[in-house]
């Protein structure tokens, strides 16, 4: 086994600090407990000037940052632009967003109602993807599900201001006070 793929509870000895056990692991870094001197160094897991006393598997495979990348990119790829039938509200149909900086000097900006509303169902649908995968990535523990969840629910939330536009109520945005 590479020590470079180390997992807690492994001992190792180094030529300056002496016997240490590995107390946590990163994708980059092992910190390392020292008995001698009572004291937890953070050393590269490429490095190469310790020995190794006694080996411990990871308990499972090292998520990166990349990797979180590639689930949200993949997700996001997924969606392309199609979007279910959810139709706007009748009373917003024909209508436009309007944009009104507050320097008068400046234009505004008009947006039709339709397409505003498609964006917003768009990302909506992104974001049941994307919660979809976080829930079914092999990678994540439950910690790290319920901490990404969180932050989904959240944006949910965020947009519940844009339910006035939502037709019928069972296709508005519900955020952790909605069921």
């Amino acid at each position: 086994m590479s020590t470079s793929e180390l997992g807690i509870g492994s001992k190792i000895s180094h030529p300056k600090f002496g016997s240490g056990v590995i107390v946590s692991v990163d994708s980059s870094y092992y910190k390392i407990y020292f008995s001698s001197s009572e004291e937890v160094k953070t050393l590269a897991r490429d490095y190469e000037g310790y020995t190794l006393e006694e080996a411990k598997l990871p308990d499972f495979p090292m998520l990166t940052m990349k990797d979180v990348e590639r689930a949200i990119r993949e997700a996001l790829q997924a969606t392309s632009e199609r979007a279910p039938l959810v139709p706007l509200g009748g009373k917003w149909m024909g209508g436009k967003v309007i944009l009104e900086p507050s320097d008068t000097s400046l234009q505004a900006k008009e947006v039709p109602m339709e397409t505003f509303f498609h964006k917003i169902v768009m990302v909506r649908e992104k974001l049941r993807v994307l919660e979809q995968n976080i829930n079914n990535h092999p990678k994540l523990d439950d910690e790290d599900r319920i901490g990404l969840q969180q932050y989904i629910t959240r944006c949910y939330g965020s947009l519940t201001t844009f339910n006035v536009l939502f037709a019928y109520k069972e296709d508005q945005f519900k955020g952790s006070g909605g069921s």
